[in-house]
């Protein structure tokens, strides 16, 4: 299934809220073995969060957390494994990208796994500083203006 048969939308309801998560845990905990109590954190009770859904199941999730007046973090970004290189994260970003913006917000910066940096920086985000662990795994900041 393309990117076009995937549909994005901001979450509205605490079943996706709960969905959102889920794909959470199955992407960080179970695969790449995050502490289960570092995935949750005080940040998702005031974010925006946003699901891909395939028909009725969500396979991908991101949140936007306002940082400053014109800053927010883009992150928790997760594509169920069967759904990913298929452009679902690109919609994601975009819709968070689109929030952000109609928030009044001009700037975003997120955590980049190591790996999936050349995803970001496809997107217009620009490395900023070295790598750090972040849960155990080697992360960049980028930025980008928005």
């Amino acid at each position: 299934m393309a990117a076009r048969q995937i549909f994005v939308k901001l979450v509205e309801t605490e079943a996706e809220l709960e969905a959102a998560i889920a794909v959470r845990f199955r992407v960080f905990v179970a695969e790449q073995g995050v502490p289960p109590e570092e995935e949750l954190d005080e940040a998702d009770a005031q974010a925006t969060h946003a699901i891909a859904l395939a028909g009725h199941q969500v396979v991908g999730t991101g949140r936007l957390v306002r940082r400053g007046p014109e800053t927010a973090q883009i992150g928790r970004m997760a594509v169920d494994q069967p759904w990913r290189r298929r452009g679902v994260g690109g919609l994601l970003l975009d819709l968070l990208e689109q929030q952000a913006r109609a928030q009044g917000i001009s700037h975003s910066f997120l955590h980049a796994q190591e790996y999936v940096k050349a995803f970001y920086a496809a997107h217009g985000y620009q490395e900023h500083g070295g790598v750090f662990l972040e849960a155990n795994i080697r992360h960049v900041e980028m930025r980008k203006d928005l």
